[in-house]
């Protein structure tokens, strides 16, 4: 059973992949990667919750922009690409929102 036989099922393109498997084998990489990307998703999430009781417990913001910004700097200098800059940017802060949503839900 290949993964695009497994969870959730996918969009039948037998008459593609069975004549091209190099084709199948990215989508079976790409499909891999994406389920590392939910898997640290979830790790963040857990921990950043955990973060977030333990600073609510003691009176403490959950929010601290400077460490936010400091983060942002961290995550550009060890960006070895293809990503670029602004993608960068931009992830990071639909990651840090969804993070924000998600641990409120949680907590």
């Amino acid at each position: 059973m290949g993964l695009s036989d497994s969870v959730g099922g996918m969009p039948d393109d037998s008459a593609v992949t069975t004549e091209d498997h190099l084709l199948r084998q990215m989508r079976d990489q790409v499909i891999d990667n994406d389920l590392k990307l939910i898997q640290a998703i979830n790790s963040r999430l857990a921990l950043v919750t955990r973060l977030r009781s333990y600073k609510e417990d003691r009176g403490l913001d959950f929010v601290d922009p400077s460490r936010e910004e400091w983060m942002h700097r961290y995550l550009q200098g060890a960006n070895k690409g293809p990503l670029s800059s602004e993608g960068l940017t931009e992830i990071y802060g639909h990651v840090l929102e969804l993070t924000k949503r998600e641990t409120v839900r949680r907590a």
